[in-house]
């Protein structure tokens, strides 16, 4: 069985989120919650804890 036929981890699915959220933002630049979250694909859930990760390893800035 390879790692592709397990599920993953908690863990693993937020470093994904946060791969797809730099990897769009470096694309477009900057965008509000609201599309993040839409052009991602996942739960605003893991959208949010996925930001945080980036912001914990100082990769993005938050704009109120």
């Amino acid at each position: 069985m390879g790692k592709s036929d397990t599920p993953m981890t908690f863990t693993e699915r937020v470093g994904e989120t946060s791969g797809a959220i730099w990897h769009l933002l470096d694309k477009e630049g900057p965008v509000s919650l609201t599309q993040l979250v839409k052009k991602v694909g996942e739960p605003r859930d893991a959208v949010m804890m996925g930001l945080g990760w980036l912001a914990r390893e100082g990769k993005i800035q938050v704009e109120e």
